[in-house]
């Protein structure tokens, strides 16, 4: 098998529900499916962008692949070994190699901690290293992100946005992962510093044969960055395949309105295509509608869409499509 086929992560009917209670009593009165029965393969040394609304699931599915949600329902493998439902104390060794970058790694970093120590920490938790092969490891991974040594010493709140960016990177490189996890990793960035940091995310795969599993709603950014591309509705996939396959001829109705919804200045014929807009909002998540759940939205809906749910179907180009027409 060639290497770029080497399957590092693998999903099977994954799902995660969320109890929902009622105000009085807190008793159980539904359920939030926010993935419901995700089948997803990640090649080793990819990028794959995972793009929807808000609220579609995406950043639930990167938190159930990591561990910190159980899932509900499924099963998770990494690198062959079935990860998912595995005890708590058999979970550390695996967070080592899948690695979470929050939107916001600002907020995940220690305010009183200076940056340095930071970084020490997973180190002081994962490894047994000596206190000088700790600083070594510190000061490379500081280096490689683009950041100075005597940034070490410094604390959160002296560093901009871009630069919090790159020490949540670091953060999490530090460890050696195989796979990170990135969950809008641009948003709130000038133009400018989101392409800075995408070339740094790019180099910083090479340089260290990473695998990512790109969230994001900026579909520019998705474009630019990822291989394949899986376009995630109400909890499931609805379309996956090549980035630019997907981008130029999109098969699915919700693909196509949400590419429609890029910014342009003018159409084709010269006028804004508010037309092609997608209309509504997602259905409530605790009521999914029967048959396809993009059917309330849908000006293609047909009786078929109604009556039975469409599966995740490989086309003749080799991409994946969940869709009755």
């Amino acid at each position: 098998m060639d290497a770029s086929d080497h399957i590092i992560l693998t999903t099977e009917n994954l799902k995660k529900y969320f109890s929902v209670k009622s105000n009085f009593l807190k008793r159980h009165i539904g359920w939030i499916r926010a993935v419901d029965g995700v089948n997803l393969g990640v090649k080793k040394g990819e990028i794959l962008g995972l793009v929807g609304e808000s609220g579609c699931g995406k950043s639930t599915l990167g938190k159930t692949i990591l561990g910190i949600y159980r899932p509900t329902e499924g099963t998770i493998y990494f690198e062959g070994e079935r990860i998912s439902h595995l005890p708590l104390h058999e979970i550390r060794p695996i967070r080592k190699k899948i690695q979470y970058l929050y939107q916001d790694p600002g907020a995940s970093l220690d305010p009183w901690w200076a940056i340095g120590k930071s970084l020490r920490e997973p180190l002081r938790i994962h490894e047994s290293l000596s206190k000088m092969e700790i600083e070594r490891r510190v000061s490379g991974i500081l280096k490689a992100v683009g950041l100075e040594e005597d940034h070490a010493y410094r604390y959160p709140h002296e560093f901009s946005g871009g630069q919090q960016r790159r020490i949540g990177l670091a953060r999490i490189l530090i460890l050696n992962p195989s796979l990170i996890i990135f969950d809008e990793p641009t948003s709130g960035l000038d133009v400018s510093v989101q392409a800075t940091v995408l070339k740094l995310f790019k180099e910083l795969k090479d340089t260290f044969h990473l695998t990512y599993v790109f969230i994001s709603h900026d579909l520019a950014v998705i474009r630019m960055i990822s291989q394949r591309v899986a376009v995630m509705y109400l909890g499931k996939i609805v379309e996956e395949g090549n980035t630019e396959l997907v981008f130029e001829s999109p098969k699915h109705p919700y693909t196509q309105f949400l590419l429609a919804a890029i910014p342009q200045i003018k159409s084709r014929n010269g006028a804004p295509d508010w037309d092609e807009l997608i209309e509504g909002e997602p259905p409530n998540p605790e009521n999914i509608p029967s048959g396809c759940r993009f059917r309330p939205r849908c000006p293609h809906a047909r009786g078929i869409c109604v009556d039975a749910e469409p599966q995740l179907v490989e086309t003749s180009d080799g991409r994946k499509v969940a869709c009755h027409i």
